[in-house]
């Protein structure tokens, strides 16, 4: 009897551990789409495809996506808590439509924490970010002499994205980021003329040639006053349809 308990105690145990690795699995499974979800959703949104007020419907959102609706509300409730979405309890889920107030408190933050994001950087720089942020300026550079806004903002953000990874305070340059998160749709639509698509680019070049020099407060200066130059053309584009 012993021998038969012990027996049917190593089966359950292989079944349990079974059950565990498949639920692991499932689980790993759930985050890498759910991860995908939110990815693709905030790049959509960033980059202005999906408008500020655009609702977001769970069905279509799967459908579009190809995964269940799961990983899609998950998606949408870490989108909520980085601000890019707006939740409405039992009526609807939307991408946030900031306000002028909203966006010029974002803009002040980033104007606290970008600058020292570059000086921070500028003051050991590593010649692969130097070469990094130069190759990305060039297809910047490129994007503004077609007038490809899509491409421009795609190279900008992969700008801001390398200039992070050089800090060395992970937590200041996530915080960047996710502050820049909030407003770049926004920044990308006030950029309305090639113009100023080029003016922007050449902010960026004076923070790429200061990190080059290794001058911290040179990449400082340049950045904020990029940010300076941002904020009057996003209160200008939010202002005429206020």
């Amino acid at each position: 009897m012993r021998t038969g308990w012990r027996l049917n105690m190593d089966d359950l145990e292989r079944y349990l551990a079974q059950q565990k690795s498949r639920a692991g699995k499932a689980t790993a499974q759930r985050l890498r789409l759910r991860d995908t979800a939110y990815e693709r959703l905030k790049d959509a949104i960033r980059h202005a495809h999906l408008a500020p007020g655009h609702p977001l419907s769970e069905t279509a959102l799967s459908r579009w996506l190809g995964i269940s609706r799961t990983p899609v509300r998950e998606a949408l409730q870490q989108l909520a808590q980085e601000g890019l979405v707006q939740v409405i309890p039992g009526r609807a889920v939307t991408v946030a439509a900031p306000s002028v107030r909203g966006v010029m408190n974002v803009i002040h933050i980033r104007s606290l924490l970008e600058p020292e994001v570059a000086r921070l950087v500028a003051e050991a720089p590593t010649l692969d970010v130097a070469a990094t942020l130069q190759a990305l300026l060039e297809r910047m550079d490129e994007a503004a002499r077609r007038n490809d806004r899509a491409a421009w903002s795609k190279a900008d953000t992969e700008w801001h994205e390398a200039l992070g990874a050089a800090c060395p305070n992970a937590l200041l340059a996530e915080l960047a980021l996710q502050m820049r998160n909030r407003t770049h749709a926004v920044a990308v639509d006030a950029q309305t003329t090639q113009q100023r698509i080029r003016d922007c680019t050449d902010e960026h070049r004076q923070v790429v040639e200061a990190i080059a020099a290794r001058d911290p407060q040179a990449a400082e200066h340049a950045m904020r006053q990029h940010i300076a130059e941002l904020r009057d053309s996003m209160f200008r584009r939010l202002s005429r349809d206020s």
